[in-house]
């Protein structure tokens, strides 16, 4: 039974049925459009002649036209959605791949446990120490001492073992 429903769903409908759907759908609506009333009252109407027919099937012809209209606003929405999220999504990943890596450099240091990835010191030891290196001017002596130290140690953990 279930599969019959299915298939039913996925059918294409008549176009009676499609009339029958979409008259349905109007009257649910607020404040359907001056076409939308026009279709009601065409499709309600007990006798068309050939004039009604006519217009009967213009009206139908805009709204199918409407209906696609509002499908493809929906999924050009759906899809400037998803591109957005893709892109806040590869932008936490670029940020969280760089904190990782600030936490290899510490690990590196000696300054976190490789194993639980806790510090080694007293947190606020190590943050009043990283705030230290913070205040130091970039072009102090200093600093390029540690970029060298640091960069032999990288070196060395580059290579292979």
């Amino acid at each position: 039974m279930t599969n019959e429903n299915e298939k039913a769903k996925d059918a294409p409908k008549t176009l009676e049925q499609w009339l029958r759907d979409r008259v349905a759908h109007i009257k649910g609506l607020k404040a359907p459009s001056e076409q939308q009333q026009m279709l009601v009252i065409l499709a309600e109407k007990p006798v068309r002649d050939e004039m009604d027919e006519r217009k009967l099937t213009t009206i139908i012809r805009a709204e199918k036209a409407t209906d696609r209209a509002a499908k493809a606003r929906q999924a050009a929405t759906k899809m400037i959605r998803a591109e957005h999220r893709a892109a806040q999504e590869a932008k936490k990943k670029a940020r969280d791949h760089e904190m990782f890596e600030a936490a290899g450099l510490m690990s590196m240091a000696g300054l976190l446990d490789k194993v639980t990835g806790k510090p080694l010191l007293d947190r606020a030891e190590l943050l009043g120490a990283l705030m230290g290196l913070a205040a130091v001017p970039a072009d102090h002596p200093k600093r390029n001492e540690w970029k060298q130290a640091g960069a032999e140690k990288l070196a060395k953990e580059a290579k292979p073992k």
